[in-house]
């Protein structure tokens, strides 16, 4: 028993530590005048507002965990929502958004569009879900976090779901002033179930629950290494909704009729994520039960090479996934790490094997974001190619997911949040925590 014990201990040690380097990006990777957070750590960078909603979301961890001062986080949050409530809204080729929605990359100095980016309405959702914690956390009675409730309301009643529908059930993917809705809609199972349960609390452009039905359609439920789950290939599907939202017990329609929730859901993913690699049928250098973890991220660059008498497609940022590809040998840490609460008992074991590889190498946030060890380095490291930059995408879930295994933070702070609530209710979720 006091092995156990000691056992636990130095791995909360570890996570503190893994948590501490990775919320640093949250600090210094920000216009401090806007708030506004860069996609990544390349210079030259635009800012992602996904990577914004996640910064929202993380100051309150940093408050808890001592990462900063409530003071700073108080100021860092106003300073952001002040600027997303203020910048140009309208149809204008380079307004920050249009809606209520936010364009996917906005210039970290001036805070307008760039690259003719579309408007995205599940990057807005992720922004959202930040600007609703940071309402949900700063309950004093000083001025700013007074004021930092009422932004945090006025924002949200800004979004306009119902017209991201486009006259359809299901939510469009976005929108461009040059060419209109995009073709593309949210359908099958993926990471819009934030998107969709926000939508669907709304107190002023709400979607119609039957948008949410027409979702549910769209799955596909399948049975692969023995799990029986709702099938999507990249990992990161199953967390990032859950970095925000307490599935534990509850069920929708869906999940009633087979006898799961959505928790249970990305603990078995995450299952079939390490079989994948034990298994590893491709043949992959560096994929075990303790090194796995396949999801969106950077890779080595769209080349071939002949590897071993083997030839290998290599790819640059792609959403991978499994047991169907696509797959090039690209593992993401940061992913492995967002599964922490699903299932700690195989997600502690491979974010130590990725401590010992050294896949910190010369950084200052944590892990690497991804690496590639059949695609040999010149340094002859043993992770081999490994990615140079970091992405806000990938810090934000490993900070909260680490906080939510520790302690349920954020997901209690959002079971108390009214739209969050309304939204579970009209997406047809009962029982548990509900």
């Amino acid at each position: 028993m006091q092995n156990k014990h000691k056992q636990a201990e130095h791995g909360d040690e570890f996570l503190a530590a893994l948590q501490t380097k990775t919320f640093d990006y949250f600090l210094y990777e920000v216009n401090e005048a806007s708030g506004l957070t860069a996609d990544r750590t390349r210079k030259g960078s635009p800012a992602s507002i996904a990577a914004v909603g996640l910064a929202l979301s993380c100051y309150p961890v940093g408050v808890a965990r001592r990462f900063m001062t409530r003071q700073r986080a108080c100021a860092r949050t106003l300073a952001t929502l002040r600027f997303l409530r203020n910048s140009p809204q309208s149809a204008e080729l380079d307004a920050t958004g249009y809606k209520g929605f936010y364009y996917h990359f906005l210039d970290m100095e001036t805070g307008r569009r760039v690259w003719q980016c579309e408007l995205s309405t599940i990057d807005s959702a992720l922004l959202i879900a930040g600007v609703l914690t940071a309402g949900a956390f700063f309950q004093e009675d000083s001025e700013e976090e007074k004021e930092i409730r009422t932004l945090s309301e006025a924002l949200y009643e800004r979004v306009d779901w119902d017209w991201a529908r486009n006259g359809g059930a299901t939510v469009t993917h976005g929108w461009t002033p040059e060419n209109g809705f995009i073709g593309y809609r949210w359908e099958g199972y993926d990471e819009a179930l934030i998107l969709y349960v926000l939508g669907l609390g709304s107190p002023t452009h709400a979607l119609p629950p039957e948008s949410y039905a027409a979702w549910l359609q769209s799955y596909r439920w399948k049975k692969i290494y023995g799990q029986e789950f709702v099938y999507a290939g990249p990992l990161f599907i199953h967390q990032l909704a859950h970095v925000w939202l307490d599935f534990r017990g509850i069920r929708d329609s869906f999940m009633r009729e087979h006898d799961c929730d959505y928790f249970e859901n990305s603990r078995r993913a995450t299952y079939v994520q390490r079989e994948y690699a034990i298994r590893n049928p491709l043949e992959f250098v560096g994929y075990d039960g303790t090194s796995w973890g396949v999801s969106a991220s950077d890779g080595p660059g769209w080349q071939t090479c002949r590897i071993d008498g083997v030839e290998r497609r290599f790819y640059g940022y792609r959403a991978r996934g499994v047991p169907f590809g696509p797959d090039d040998g690209t593992l993401s840490p940061w992913a492995t790490a967002a599964s922490l609460p699903f299932a700690p008992e195989v997600v502690l074991p491979a974010l130590r094997h990725f401590d010992e590889i050294d896949l910190n190498l010369d950084n200052s946030y944590g892990f690497k974001a991804s690496f590639n060890p059949t695609l040999k380095s010149d340094s002859g490291h043993i992770a081999g190619w490994v990615a140079s930059d970091h992405l806000g995408l990938n810090q934000g879930p490993i900070v909260l997911m680490i906080e939510n295994y520790r302690s349920d933070f954020l997901w209690q702070l959002m079971r108390n949040c009214p739209h969050v609530v309304r939204g579970l209710r009209r997406a047809g979720f009962t029982k548990g925590w509900l």
